[in-house]
């Protein structure tokens, strides 16, 4: 405590995080944080700090707990490069939706624009705001004690509330050891009594419900606004008392379960053919929590992916900045999924529950069009090739995963592959990131994910390249008995580039592979000898009949385990849709062509 015996600035900050049940804080020590750092010290009873070893790892952590748990945690990272290391994490959770409270540490007010050391000031003084301000929710930064309670509370709000999203605080040096000169904010008080959950208006509602049952070609398609709590509940609800099929963008896939009936996979350019063929050939789409990047909407070319219009959409989501965005909307309700869908529910009740027959023959072709892709897909699940066909790969990690595991998928060509074959049974049981895209997100999201759900199997799936970037997850991992499993998807290359180098660019490829200079053979370290090196387990693999069994046998080892994996890169993920790169052309679908409503 401080004079007066009230808190300083790192006190309260840490004070208002245990009020809210935060479990944990992630970061890393730096001079312009000890204050900080010495106040997380008296409360070791009450949250636990996990210092890690670079600071992008630590908002990836945040990242993912969050995914698995719904509890937001915090960060804590040091001035000049400790905190720039960490608008990449920020930049995903903001995209992605994620919230968690990022404490970054600047110089003494008394060195501002003073050239203090790591002090940002060319620009502005202390200007650290500036750098994160593209990247996260929203920045405070306090200058004086007293403005703790404030910004702290203000802070935490604007994190949790409306569409969720990463917050800054940043504190210099001095405040967090200066006197606040008050109490902690009560969160019960200030936050936890505020409701986001806001409903449609009821006439669109109304609407919403006559447009849907009118439909003889209705597609529900969902994104991560819909993979969680009670939204995922209430789709599978609305799905099957009126028969309609559900597409997921990447985001979305999980939010009802891959296995049932109703389920048609991903729409994107590397989606299944019965998903983008269903979304192409609808007459209604009702869209909740998705964007329509260009991923998904194969690049907005119509006949690949959508074709709204005619296809009348109605586009559902709590931002209304996404609304209308990509594709004029018959109908665009601002509103948060879970509420909207437990309204369209009610609306419904008036209606014959069932499918119409035009309805029965939309299912029918659907049907159709599914065993029409798995005849296609089929041949990759039994290749026994060395190295590992990448689809098999897939299939393999899928088959080994529990029921109740969860898979985390970093960025890279690896992630298509995943996204594409492996079938999630629950909403959280493949977590990936679609917005950003930041390399590392699997290799250290998958602690976090581990720390959230103790009793869970957790496994990332990680390219050779972005495990090289982010290995210092193994030390965080043995310094804390964190038993993640890492599959190392080993291709020697930057695969997913080296394919758009092919594909675009007629094989011109320069900087995308990994080969020794002396031999020309594809280089990478001994992954499993690192691991062994760091006090991690670690198994290398080349025939596919193995990695299952490897996988099975890292979980059950209950310990931090690294799998290195020898997969292909030759073939690339293809798929019904098409992606467009300005200036260098467009992919062609894997398996179908363009088609317009008929």
């Amino acid at each position: 405590m401080t004079e007066n015996n009230t808190l300083n600035g790192g006190q309260m900050i840490v004070d208002y995080l245990v009020r809210n049940n935060v479990p944990y804080a992630f970061g890393l020590c730096g001079h312009g944080n000890i204050g900080f750092i010495d106040a997380l010290y008296e409360r070791q009873s009450d949250i636990k700090t996990i210092s890690t070893h670079h600071e992008s790892v630590c908002g990836f952590m945040a990242d993912v707990y969050y995914r698995v748990s719904g509890q937001p945690t915090a960060t804590f990272t040091s001035c000049g490069p400790g905190s720039a290391n960490l608008p990449i994490a920020l930049g995903n959770a903001f995209l992605d939706s994620v919230p968690f409270l990022a404490v970054t540490g600047n110089v003494p007010t008394s060195q501002f624009n003073r050239g203090a050391f790591q002090e940002l000031y060319r620009h502005y003084q202390a200007d650290f705001p500036s750098t994160v301000r593209a990247y996260c929710k929203r920045v405070f930064q306090p200058t004086r004690g007293e403005q703790i309670p404030h910004t702290i509370r203000e802070a935490w709000k604007t994190m949790v509330t409306g569409r969720p999203g990463p917050v800054v605080v940043d504190v210099p040096f001095d405040i967090f050891k200066e006197s606040t000169g008050a109490e902690t904010p009560d969160p019960q008080a200030w936050v936890a009594g505020i409701s986001c959950k806001a409903g449609a208006d009821p006439d669109g509602v109304e609407k919403a419900a006559r447009l849907l049952m009118e439909a003889e070609r209705p597609v529900i398609f969902v994104g991560s606004g819909c993979r969680f709590g009670e939204a995922s509940r209430r789709l599978l609800a609305l799905a099957e008392k009126y028969r309609i099929p559900v597409a997921a963008s990447a985001s979305g896939l999980g939010a009802l379960p891959a296995e049932h009936e109703l389920a048609l996979g991903l729409v994107a350019r590397n989606g299944m053919y019965q998903a983008n063929q269903a979304t192409r050939q609808a007459d209604v789409i009702l869209a909740m929590g998705v964007r329509f990047d260009d991923r998904t909407s194969s690049s907005w070319i119509p006949g690949y992916s959508f074709n709204i219009p005619p296809t009348k959409l109605i586009h559902v989501d709590i931002d209304p900045e996404e609304i209308g965005r990509n594709y004029p909307v018959a109908l665009g309700l601002m509103a948060d999924t879970t509420t909207f869908l437990g309204q369209l529910l009610h609306a419904l009740e008036r209606y014959e529950a069932g499918a119409t027959e035009p309805r029965r023959k939309w299912l029918g072709r659907i049907a159709g069009w599914r065993a029409e892709w798995d005849t296609f897909i089929a041949p990759g699940f039994k290749d026994p090739a060395s190295p590992i066909n990448p689809q098999r790969a897939a299939r393999e990690i899928d088959l080994a995963m529990p029921e109740d595991g969860i898979l985390v998928s970093d960025i890279g060509i690896h992630h298509n592959w995943l996204i594409q074959y492996c079938k999630p049974k629950r909403p959280d049981s493949l977590i990936g990131c679609m917005g950003f895209g930041p390399m590392g997100f699997g290799v250290a999201g998958v602690l976090g994910a581990k720390l959230a759900a103790p009793e869970r199997p957790c496994v990332a799936v990680v390219g050779d390249g972005a495990f090289f970037m982010h290995n210092t997850v193994l030390g965080t991992a043995v310094e804390y008995n964190i038993p993640a499993v890492w599959v190392v998807w080993n291709n020697y290359a930057y695969a997913s580039i080296r394919g758009l180098q092919r594909g675009y660019l007629g094989g011109r490829e320069l900087a995308t592979d990994f080969k020794h200079p002396e031999t020309g053979q594809p280089y990478n370290p001994d992954f499993a000898a690192m691991a062994r090196s760091c006090g991690v387990e670690g198994t290398s693999i080349d025939r596919p009949e193995d990695l299952g069994d490897a996988i099975r046998h890292a979980i059950a080892a209950n310990r931090p385990y690294v799998i290195d994996a020898n997969i292909s890169a030759e073939a690339n993920p293809g798929g019904a849709g098409i992606w467009d790169l300005p200036g260098l052309g467009q992919s062609k679908p894997m398996f179908g062509g363009r088609h317009e409503v008929n």
